[in-house]
């Protein structure tokens, strides 16, 4: 009867162990830094699958949308106590199937610039984590002028975007009132998948560009490395506005530090679980931004790299 009662009493405390479900839309090398940030700082704060004190479901849709959200229906049936989602994909997904667990997003624009506002401009009032704006978009473009010297009389600036994607048609037309101000020239194509990838870079490669703006896109995100190879064969350097593509080929980038993103937005989620309250929550704009270069992708291109840029190798 002991036994009996001392499983009994081990069962409860089990299942008072909350669940953290993690959602990642595709396989990728730089919002894997975001996770990885999400985890430590949910570990710093007590919350670990080590220490027992955490549930965690993790499930990656390897970019496939129908995969994705069966994945956020089985969290939803295993009654998780919050969704953590990587990237924006991921988030509108979240929002669209629950209004009542809370959703903390990372690698994600702000709930405007994903649509997900209802028409007062209110958010989904579950929706929590770390977005961000578009504002670095400026200092990021910025810095093409800065590094790459046309081999024309004006710079010609490259990009693929998606048109499905809401952030990265918000982001082009950004860039292509900035291209105005800068007196450089902008060709983009558009992409609806990353099977197109490869094609439609190469495409984009024909028209005598300078270099390849890498704006913030999930299928941009998905198919660097495919990018940078076709870049690399043309002699096409890359400038980003993420900081996580730098290590995977670009030259140099002023954006968010994935890690630190992921990173905050665990510090929020660790709130919720020592709380059990959304109280006082509200979703938050990245804090980190930082300039960053490859130093063997500058000797290959032969650019010089300001002081105040951080090395990546």
């Amino acid at each position: 009867m002991a036994s009996i009662l001392l499983l009994a009493c081990n069962n409860n405390k089990q299942s008072n162990i909350p669940t953290v479900a993690f959602a990642d839309a595709f396989e990728d090398n730089t919002i894997a830094q975001a996770k990885k940030g999400f985890f430590d700082a949910l570990k710093q704060k007590g919350f670990s699958e080590d220490a027992k004190t955490i549930k965690v479901l993790y499930r990656n849709a390897q970019g496939d949308i129908p995969a994705l959200n069966q994945i956020v229906k089985y969290f939803i049936s295993e009654k998780a106590d919050l969704i953590a989602t990587n990237p924006s994909i991921a988030t509108i997904t979240a929002v669209q199937q629950t209004k009542t667990i809370p959703v903390f997003m990372m690698v994600s624009p702000v709930p405007a610039q994903m649509k997900v506002i209802d028409d007062k401009g209110n958010a989904p009032a579950n929706l929590f984590g770390v977005g961000e704006t578009l504002d670095y978009i400026d200092t990021s473009f910025a810095l093409i002028p800065q590094l790459i010297h046309p081999k024309g009389a004006k710079l010609v600036i490259g990009m693929l975007y998606n048109q499905s994607e809401p952030q990265s048609v918000d982001a082009l037309a950004r860039i292509k009132q900035l291209a105005v101000k800068m007196n450089v020239e902008v060709k983009a194509l558009s992409v609806s998948s990353t099977s197109e990838v490869q094609l439609v870079a190469q495409s984009l490669l024909t028209n005598n560009i300078d270099v390849f703006f890498a704006n913030p896109d999930n299928t941009v995100f998905a198919s660097f490395e495919t990018i940078v190879k076709s870049c690399n064969n043309a002699k096409v350097p890359i400038i980003s506005s993420e900081a996580g593509l730098v290590a995977r080929g670009a030259v140099a980038a002023y954006g968010a530090d994935m890690y630190q993103w992921g990173f905050q937005a665990g510090e929020q989620a660790a709130v919720y679980l020592q709380t059990k309250s959304t109280a006082g929550l509200q979703s938050q704009k990245v804090l980190l931004h930082k300039h960053v270069y490859n130093t063997l992708v500058a000797k290959t291109f032969n650019i010089n790299i300001p002081s105040n840029y951080e090395a990546i190798h």
